[in-house]
């Protein structure tokens, strides 16, 4: 049976420097600005040992 996965919304406030940083990095990796970020979160939680890697 597959996994359900379940996505929850929420405002995120961020200085304008930082967008357009993660803005340009986006860009330069072929991704939109919010797959970046979720991108980021995943290999920070990963990194941390919070988040196990996903098996393909």
């Amino acid at each position: 049976m597959a996994k359900e996965i379940k996505n929850k919304s929420f405002v995120l406030r961020i200085d304008a420097d930082t967008m357009s940083a993660i803005e340009k990095w986006a860009a330069d990796e072929f991704r939109s600005t919010n797959g970046q970020i979720l991108y980021l979160l995943d290999q920070a939680l990963q990194k941390s040992g919070r988040k196990k890697k996903e098996s393909s």
